[in-house]
């Protein structure tokens, strides 16, 4: 965790022009699953006084629905949220996703989706090529928040996201892909400093999701 705790240097260190909106609408809408989806997945997670394991289950339901629910070991520190968009509807210990899951837009950039931006938010883009590989940047900021999508594809995909508030990195994600779909992510928050790791056991491309699941964890 010592390395969570030091300065990160900036994720873009290069200048980007300004972009435009309807084509980073379109890359967006193309990161959301055609449909809806449930990925298994355990977990880990740990800052300076906790160490935290287990296993859960993401229901996403496009264009912008998720119900995170996570369980410690034999059950213990079960909870549940249901997210829409960039907000948190309910959660289930709120205490325990707050501490788990901080930032909502990291944890969509966690399972490869990116988060349209706002309104009001400034779009800047760029691409650029490294031999194979195939870097394609986008920044949204809006206020004093600012995110950072970094899509580095050839022999595999990797999705980095960063995000700052008033100028400070409150949270760095990176998430790697097989068969186009996501098998690792880590979330990094530098401030706490913690760390909370996902690794995919299963997707179900054909899950259904109850109405009820998205009124109550039970």
């Amino acid at each position: 965790m010592a390395a969570c705790a030091h300065r990160l240097a900036p994720l873009v260190p290069v200048p980007l022009e300004p972009a435009d909106r309807a084509e980073a609408l379109a890359w967006t809408r193309a990161t959301t699953p055609a449909h809806q989806m449930a990925i298994r997945f355990r977990f880990k997670y740990r800052d300076e006084r906790h160490r935290w394991a287990g296993r859960g289950t993401t229901r996403v339901a496009p264009p912008d629905s998720l119900r995170f629910d996570y369980t410690g070991p034999l059950g213990l520190g079960a909870g549940a949220a249901v997210v829409v968009g960039d907000s948190v509807l309910w959660a289930d210990p709120k205490e325990n996703f707050n501490s788990l899951v901080p930032a909502v837009r990291m944890l969509w950039a966690a399972i490869g989706v990116a988060r349209p931006p706002g309104g009001d938010a400034a779009v800047f883009g760029r691409r650029d090529r490294d031999g194979e590989r195939e870097i394609s940047i986008w920044r949204f900021a809006e206020g004093g928040d600012t995110l950072d999508y970094v899509v580095t594809e050839g022999s595999g995909k990797v999705l980095q996201v960063e995000w700052r508030r008033d100028g400070k990195v409150a949270a760095r994600s990176e998430t790697h892909y097989e068969q186009a779909m996501p098998a690792t992510a880590r979330i990094d928050f530098p401030e706490v400093p913690a760390r909370l790791e996902f690794t995919v056991v299963a997707v179900d491309t054909a899950a259904v999701i109850a109405p009820a699941l998205w009124r109550t964890r039970r």
